[in-house]
């Protein structure tokens, strides 16, 4: 399998800590990525990620006037929003189930807990570059595709088939 450069990918990283923006942006530098935009809250990274070319947004939770659900809903369902489907990591500290659950109903890629690393980070990177999820709009949801494993004991009318999603990409770390 051919492995990706991914020196173009371009980060958005919405945090509102300089501290976390510092530590995630070193970290991407070492997985080969180069290009980065910051934003220390979601209104300003709403503006950013509608003005600019960006392929993957990393959000931390907790933020002054909107949190990151909020911001992800507003990136996926606003409707001025340019690009309700780019991928988006949530990488935070608040980690509790009721945090974890209120980021995939707002339409998250992918979770991730701090204190990060530099292996969970890649890996997130990874699947949403190896796996990407379809995106499913429901009355009260767009997003990702919340289900991880197709269950074959499933039956009801609701079940949906899950595309076929092999990948020429290898980024195993």
């Amino acid at each position: 399998m051919a492995k990706r450069n991914l020196d173009r990918i371009r980060v958005l990283i919405v945090d509102d800590n300089l501290h976390m923006i510092f530590i995630v942006k070193t970290l991407l530098r070492g997985f080969g990525l180069k290009d980065f935009l910051e934003a220390r809250d979601a209104v300003e990274a709403f503006e950013i990620a509608n003005s600019e070319p960006i392929d993957l947004i990393i959000v931390d939770y907790e933020m002054d006037i909107l949190d990151g659900a909020d911001f992800i809903r507003l990136v996926r369902n606003g409707n001025d929003s340019q690009n309700p489907y780019i991928p988006i990591i949530m990488l935070t500290a608040y980690s509790e189930r009721s945090k974890v659950e209120a980021a995939r109903d707002a339409g998250v890629t992918e979770f991730l807990a701090k204190p990060v690393n530099a292996i969970d980070l890649y890996k997130k990177i990874a699947s949403i570059i190896n796996s990407p999820r379809p995106f499913i709009r429901t009355s009260n949801y767009f997003g990702p595709d919340r289900r991880r494993h197709v269950s074959m004991d499933f039956r009801g009318e609701d079940k949906r088939e899950r595309p076929d999603m092999d990948q020429d990409l290898d980024l195993n770390f």
